[in-house]
């Protein structure tokens, strides 16, 4: 029994130990190359649960692709410049200076994205759900040359089953059809969606599976885009994936996409390009890829894709910028508010200054403990004299933001830590007033039955809301 007693005293000794090891690796390790938000998130849980911390480390500590991934990362430029060469008698003619006071966010967009801005594009809004879906099945059934479709979920429903359809009528017509889907976020679907296009002569590629051998990936880095070009005339881009409208949280969603025609579908094809090149390490190249699009419009506009695969700059640097350059008025709109700090900073500043800060999110979205942490950012808003303003009739899942009356953002990114360091997104930067004022049109629809928070009644909340949410703050960093 003394035997044992020592053998026990001696294992629970070296656990300590290890767990004393292991922070103080983690205070060398962690900070390396990581945002000061994320790397106290990381060092709060290694601090209180070491050998958990370590697991959880290994599996999705850092964002950063494996070698194989990496090495295919190398050559996305070279892929993405070969494509605009491709493109430049598309582009050439529409390259495109903006309003001298935006000419910054056009530079900074040009350093995330490594696209240009183009004029002589028609853009269009369509907020209602199935509507984008008739008419993008619609866009597919007058595709002649090719169909080009990538979404981060892609669910085997009523609402895929349409778009489906599309496709292989599509194909029928020898219409060349590539598919794209995110292995995470499409779920289960994906096998239904494989078995179902077998043999079809649609090119359906997963993105990302997630493999713990050969060529291992990681669950938390995914493609979080949702894009679809049909014979490169025609584009669409922004927050619906190919879901039905109440799949995901209950309630039916809200979302934002546009359909885009003229110069602009290029860029937006030339992410295609990039994204088929990571998961294939085929180079599409093909002059029916970028034919003499139309320019007719009068919208000036820019495609901006980021994440890990585009590592020069953070979306969320735009969004700072944005919000720095605002002169009068900034709204907001995001189902997901987990702000970095430069992020936070910029809006505190923007409200002290006097400047019009609104932000819309919905009053419930999908997941409780995200509620929690961005509701513990509320508070020190409102102080700043930032207008916070809830939906409660929708999950609000579009994302945009406008600035003054010159330029609007709308895309596929969240305003949260995701999004800025894991997430690969598409954002369509528009310098176009007419835009802008379609934008303000469906942000006051979004306060139309909500609630604005009031400070003075959101400082008496409940003590235990206060502590959950500010529990959930302290590693929403990692969100």
């Amino acid at each position: 029994m003394l035997v044992l007693g020592i053998h026990a005293d001696v294992w629970l000794g070296l656990f300590a130990t290890s767990q004393w090891v292991i922070r103080a690796g983690a205070l060398l390790v962690v900070p390396f190359r990581r945002s000061p938000e994320a790397a106290k998130g990381w060092l709060l849980l290694f601090m209180v649960a070491p050998w958990p911390a370590t697991l959880v480390y290994a599996v999705i500590g850092r964002a950063r692709h494996p070698k194989w991934r990496r090495e295919r990362v190398a050559k996305l430029p070279t892929v993405v410049w070969e494509a605009l060469i491709d493109a430049r008698e598309a582009l050439a003619a529409t390259v495109a200076e903006p309003p001298a006071q935006l000419a910054p966010i056009a530079a900074l967009g040009h350093a995330i994205g490594r696209m240009p801005v183009l004029g002589a594009n028609q853009i269009e809004l369509e907020p209602v759900y199935e509507e984008v879906i008739a008419k993008l099945a619609a866009d597919i059934d007058g595709a002649r040359d090719h169909v080009h479709l990538m979404f981060y979920i892609f669910a085997d429903d009523h609402t895929g089953d349409a778009i489906l359809s599309a496709l292989e009528r599509a194909v029928v017509r020898g219409v060349t059809c590539r598919l794209m889907i995110d292995a995470f976020g499409s779920g289960a679907s994906r096998r239904a969606i494989a078995k179902r296009l077998a043999g079809s002569g649609i090119d359906l590629r997963i993105i990302l599976p997630v493999r713990f051998w050969g060529k291992v990936s990681r669950a938390d880095m995914r493609n979080h885009r949702k894009i679809a070009v049909i014979d490169g005339r025609t584009g669409w881009m922004g927050s619906q994936n190919i879901v039905d409208a109440g799949g995901e949280a209950g309630t039916p969603n809200r979302e934002l996409m546009v359909r885009v025609t003229g110069p602009i579908v290029a860029e937006l094809q030339i992410v295609f390009i990039g994204d088929w090149f990571l998961e294939t390490e085929t180079a599409l190249r093909d002059d029916s890829l970028f034919p003499s699009p139309s320019t007719e419009g009068g919208s000036t506009a820019q495609a901006v894709a980021s994440g890990p695969d585009y590592p020069c700059a953070r979306i969320d640097m735009l969004f700072v910028a944005l919000i720095e350059a605002a002169r009068q008025r900034v709204v907001l709109t995001t189902p997901y508010f987990i702000p970095s700090e430069p992020l936070l900073f910029a809006l505190r500043s923007a409200g002290l200054r006097g400047i019009d800060v609104t932000l819309i999110v919905s009053a419930a979205s999908d997941s409780r403990f995200i509620d929690l942490a961005q509701s513990s950012y509320f508070e020190e808003l409102l102080e700043a004299g930032i207008t916070i303003a809830l939906c409660e009739t929708n999950f609000l899942h579009a994302k945009h933001v406008s600035v003054d009356d010159d330029i609007a953002v709308i895309g596929s990114s969240n305003m949260d830590m995701r999004s800025f360091e894991l997430n690969s997104e598409t954002t369509l930067i528009c310098y176009d007033r007419a835009v802008v004022e379609q934008l303000r049109r469906l942000e006051q629809g979004y306060r139309t039955g909500g609630r604005v928070l009031d400070r003075e009644s959101w400082g008496t909340r409940g003590l235990t809301n206060k502590i959950a949410g500010n529990l959930a703050r302290l590693v929403s960093p990692l969100l």
